[in-house]
């Protein structure tokens, strides 16, 4: 189980110095993405090593994966409408949409 939890601390550390560190949204989606991933790895490492022989883990691992893709697709979406709209890439450029 160690090596699955320091794989899943290392998949979060660097999305979150992807999420933190790029102006770009598509990277800044990325980062956030690889953060997921780490919290998926660990929670599937955790309940295998805990029940490995109820499917509980697996089902929530995948409705997981499922509400992630959604939410991706779905920020990818709004990302490419702002593109669309108002040719803006950066983060910075995309501030004034909270007034």
């Amino acid at each position: 189980m160690t090596e699955y939890l320091l794989l899943a601390s290392a998949l979060f550390s660097v999305g979150l110095y992807g999420a933190l560190s790029q102006q770009s949204i598509v990277m800044v989606m990325m980062g956030l993405e690889l953060m997921i991933n780490a919290v998926i790895v660990g929670g599937a490492a955790f309940w295998y090593y805990t029940a490995p022989g109820r499917p509980d883990g697996q089902v929530v691992v995948i409705v997981a994966v499922t509400a992630m893709a959604v939410e991706m697709a779905a920020g990818f979406a709004v990302a490419t409408a702002i593109f669309r709209a108002r040719d803006v890439d950066m983060t910075d450029d995309a501030a004034d949409l909270r007034d």
